[in-house]
């Protein structure tokens, strides 16, 4: 039997969940990089636009859909048609594989929590990530090869992930935001305040907010504004919705979608702060241009960093392991975010347990992320991520826009979403941007992703993006003919 339909005990728990599952790793990592490579300064300018007229309106249109259908997105497929219960799935089939990898990275991190407190790395950094703990393998035939240490580290995150996961939504889910979302906060003020005061860090500030006003009319720029709130905020992954049918009668959805989307940019931009302060320092140091150390992913957390720790003296020993325990929350909360609707999908289906939803998703996903904790992991991975962020997540975003917005119709969300809305309630002017707008950006922008990231790759890149396609097709498919158990499904 399908557990009773909880909600959140406190508005204050949805809105550490919600922030909790947009501050991820990505934040961390993928912004400072992103703003840096695209106009430094200037990149605010279309960053705080694609906020405004793209990231928050979304962010309403899943609040309200969750708000008022109760489901997850495959279920509210069903009941705007049964024939679109297939696109409700499919929507689903890219966060389900982004969690096979994503708690990896969270492994990765867990390693270097303990190895940070005294700078266990080594005097090569780079060295020890790639063939130390990776045992980094560009030959297939390393699928055959475990890479021990992260095993271990990997079998422990899911450990945590399903028991926080697996428990009622208020004491699981709830108490763990409570907690963890409260210390990634503190832990990165105080390593920004560290940042800040360093040798060099006034170079860093400079460079990274320096505007390159010619930028702004690139519309390159722009595209990658627009990426990087879609990928802040999660859109496209359902986990808003689903956070938000938990929500109690009397809650003010435009407030906390305002709420979060501030918390959530602000967070990015004074941690980039403290990024650029710490990378400035470097430079300074070893006389190395600083755009030499700016990088992206793995390169900047696992590698360009403990070199930076090693070299700060004893203040490494007290920023490193904050930096890394960072990383570990920020992982943490949102793996379980990921968790959360796919788990909401199959208990509105199969009428099953919230405990048992979650094992069964824990179990499948746990023997795919298997693959990473190869020797020839870490090269599946990297296929893994672009192919289902560029083509997946971009996909998701234009369907469930569609599907909501131009099928179903925003103008019955409306009287959920302004019910209790107090300074801002929304009309016409929301309904126009994201029924006409919104879609045709959103479609744009997979198209270019696709055509830059997809397309053009190498052999063996390609047959791993066949099979994940085929994956992305075939298990909804699946779950679609599935007979429902749910009376009212």
């Amino acid at each position: 039997m399908t557990d009773e339909k909880v909600k959140w005990n406190s508005n204050l728990s949805f809105l550490l969940a919600m922030i909790g599952s947009a501050v991820g790793l990505g934040n961390i990592w993928r912004f400072p990089y992103v703003a840096y490579t695209n106009g430094g300064g200037a990149f605010l300018i279309p960053y705080i636009l694609s906020i405004i007229f793209l990231g928050i309106p979304l962010l309403f249109v899943e609040y309200g859909a969750g708000y008022k259908f109760k489901s997850g997105i495959s279920k509210i497929a069903h009941k705007i048609n049964s024939k679109y219960e297939y696109i409700g799935w499919f929507i689903q089939a890219s966060p389900f594989l982004i969690l096979t990898y994503y708690v990896v990275v969270v492994a990765w991190d867990l390693i270097y929590v303990p190895l940070s407190f005294f700078k266990g790395w080594g005097p090569k950094p780079e060295e020890f990530f790639t063939n130390t703990i990776l045992q980094n393998s560009a030959d297939p035939s390393g699928l055959f090869s475990i890479a021990i240490y992260v095993l271990i580290a990997l079998i422990i995150v899911w450990a945590i992930v399903w028991f926080i996961s697996h428990r009622n939504l208020n004491d699981g889910v709830g108490k763990a935001n409570r907690i963890l979302t409260p210390l990634l906060f503190i832990c990165m003020i105080i390593i920004v305040a560290f940042a800040v005061t360093l040798p060099g860090a006034s170079l860093g500030l400079t460079t990274l907010f320096t505007p390159d006003w010619n930028s702004v009319l690139n519309p390159n720029i722009w595209v990658a504004a627009f990426g990087q709130i879609l990928f802040s905020l999660s859109i496209g992954m359902t986990i808003t919705l689903a956070y938000a049918s938990y929500l109690p009668d009397e809650t003010n959805i435009p407030r906390s979608a305002l709420t979060v989307a501030i918390a959530n940019s602000s967070f990015e931009v004074f941690t980039a702060a403290g990024v650029f302060s710490i990378l400035g320092f470097m430079s300074t140091t070893n006389n190395i241009p600083i755009g030499e150390l700016v990088s992206q992913g793995t390169g900047l957390a696992f590698v360009a960093f403990p070199e930076i720790f090693n070299v700060m003296g004893t203040l490494g020993y007290v920023i490193g392991p904050l930096f890394f325990l960072c990383l570990l929350f920020a992982g943490i909360t949102s793996n379980i975010s990921i968790i959360e609707p796919l788990a909401l999908s199959v208990q509105d289906k199969f009428n099953i347990s919230r405990s048992r939803a979650v094992s069964i998703i824990s179990i499948v996903a746990f023997v795919i992320s298997l693959l990473f904790a190869t020797t020839y992991g870490s090269t599946l991975l990297g296929v893994f991520d672009t192919f289902v962020n560029q083509f997946g997540l971009l996909l998701n975003v234009t369907l469930q826009t569609i599907l909501i917005a131009v099928i179903y119709g925003l103008d019955k969300l409306l009287p959920g979403i302004n019910k209790n809305a107090t300074f801002l309630k929304l009309g016409k002017k929301w309904i126009l941007l994201v029924t006409y707008i919104i879609p045709v950006i959103s479609f744009i922008l997979w198209i270019q992703a696709v055509f830059t990231n997809v397309i053009f790759v190498d052999s063996a890149t390609m047959i791993v993006e066949f099979i994940l396609l085929m994956i992305m097709l075939i298990l909804p498919y699946i779950l679609t003919r599935a007979t429902p158990k749910s009376g009212d499904y």
